[in-house]
């Protein structure tokens, strides 16, 4: 496998002093300085490399994103999953171990807020949000009616969203994103059951 350039490592480290700097000083008060800092870079790099703050903060969200991506790849690429396997995957993928960090869940905040103001963050948002509707809907409607699939995949990514959020604003984050996976799933269970179990096999 061939080593990434010294550009990509210089920007994933960017990348990554960004989600701590989030989650130790806010979005607002993350700065180039601050940035730069944790990187242990030259605050040029930020510009050179992303145009500024705003592109290195829209860089960030766009490798959480991504990751998301990746992990329900990794978890259904080459496998002959049955729609209900898959869906449970998605809803594992939503919550893997670096989307439940603080650095993660701190800077997915920052950006839910930030994105009412930011044209740019609010079209990666956007784009997160029918991701996972095209995803869940992908897979319901091999197992309910289209309607119906339609209204359990809104439902469903409402719930992965909401558990999410309240998980992530818990004082005890770990049991609550526990938690939020095992109901997510029951309600995915129930509401292809109503149609047959016999369809989800």
């Amino acid at each position: 496998m061939p080593r990434p350039s010294m550009k990509t490592v210089r920007q994933q480290q960017l990348i990554e002093a960004t989600l701590t700097s989030v989650e130790r000083h806010g979005l607002h008060n993350t700065t180039i300085n601050t940035i730069s800092g944790l990187a242990g870079l030259s605050s040029g790099l930020i510009s050179h490399y992303f145009g500024g703050k705003q592109g290195l903060i829209e860089a960030t969200q766009r490798y959480l994103l991504d990751q998301l991506k990746q992990a329900l790849l990794s978890r259904t690429l080459d496998r002959n999953m049955l729609p209900l396997e898959r869906l449970y995957a998605i809803v594992e993928a939503n919550f893997t171990e670096l989307q439940r960090s603080r650095p993660a869940t701190k800077t997915w905040l920052s950006f839910w807020s930030q994105a009412m103001h930011e044209q740019g963050l609010a079209r990666l948002q956007n784009i997160n949000s029918q991701r996972l509707h095209s995803n869940l809907l992908f897979s319901f409607k091999q197992l309910l009616p289209l309607a119906d699939a339609v209204n359990a995949a809104k439902q469903t990514a409402a719930m992965i969203d909401g558990f999410w959020l309240r998980s992530a604003l818990s004082p005890t984050p770990a049991k609550e994103f526990e938690q939020a996976q095992i109901l997510s799933k029951a309600f995915i269970k129930a509401v292809t059951m109503q149609y047959g179990e016999n369809r989800c096999h």
